[in-house]
């Protein structure tokens, strides 16, 4: 797996080499090859949530999917929100994402789709073990949030238009937050992925939601632990879809296809379903649920 700079990155970078050497401008400005693959290698790209990067999922299933296709994915790793803007310019030729209502609107614009369910986790509130906000325990995310703001106790956002913080910004709503008119300096936006965040909670003793899969894998937790998990809201469902070539030509159509239709087959979602982190498994495949 490579995470990748965007194809206008390179066009900028190939125009430089062009003033020096005249180096010929592929007329489809992708990503180019590692210099370790061989010349011609067949591959597409892929713009995920970090999530799915820093979890190791794809380390487990990317490789399966080239042995049987001989199509190596490639993958910009964002926020769901910087994902689906880089879907936008075709920049990708898959997302595979986490924000239901955004994957939506994504479709419903005309950059993408059919929008497939791929699988789901969920969300858990991490803090420190000496909780000062005295929520641990607590399956009612609402409850938390608001003794957290309550008590000003510190709280790391993402802040980065991922779909773990347009989760998190929901659950303010829903605890009744006006996150606007109360925020102060408790609340700490950090523009960041969620390794990011997490190193920041453990270094300053704050609480931060993350998804399960990014905490499970995460080594340095100070002294942090999951707190309140288990209420309905906190579901995490992740969505896959092609970015529409209609609009973006030089998407690679067949093959951002075949790896759509490999993840959500039989062989993909049991690929997902096995991968387990100290015996725990981190994502459960539900692609043959259509309402997910």
């Amino acid at each position: 797996m490579t995470t990748l700079p965007t194809r206008r990155h390179l066009i900028a970078a190939t125009a430089s080499l062009l003033a020096f050497g005249g180096v010929a401008l592929a007329q489809d400005a992708r990503p180019a090859a590692p210099a370790t693959a061989a010349a011609g290698t067949r591959f597409i790209t892929v713009a995920s949530t970090t999530s799915t990067v820093d979890s190791g999922l794809f380390n487990h299933i990317l490789p399966l999917f080239r042995a049987k296709t001989g199509i190596e994915v490639r993958v910009i790793s964002q926020g769901t929100g910087q994902a689906l803007d880089t879907g936008r310019r075709g920049d990708a030729d898959v997302v595979f994402v986490h924000a239901r209502a955004a994957e939506e609107r994504f479709v419903a614009e005309g950059h993408g789709g059919p929008r497939r369910p791929v699988m789901y986790n969920d969300f858990v509130l991490i803090g420190p073990k000496a909780d000062p906000a005295g929520i641990k325990g607590s399956r009612d995310i609402a409850a938390a949030l608001r003794a957290i703001q309550t008590k000003a106790t510190p709280f790391v956002s993402r802040g980065d238009r991922s779909g773990t913080h347009q989760a998190e910004l929901a659950l303010w709503t829903a605890a009744g937050i006006d996150l606007a008119a109360t925020r102060g300096s408790w609340y700490r936006e950090i523009g960041q992925g969620m390794g990011a965040a997490l190193n920041t909670a453990s270094g300053m003793n704050g609480y931060v939601l993350s998804d399960r899969a990014t905490w499970l894998s995460f080594r340095n937790r100070g002294d942090l632990d999951i707190l309140v998990e288990g209420d309905r809201r906190l579901f995490n469902q992740y969505g896959i879809m092609l970015v529409n070539p209609e609009r973006h030509p030089h998407v690679k159509r067949a093959d951002g296809q075949a790896f759509i239709d490999w993840i959500v087959s039989p062989e993909g979602q049991k690929a997902i379903a096995d991968y387990q982190i100290n015996g725990q498994q981190l994502f459960f495949a539900n692609a043959s649920d259509s309402g997910a």
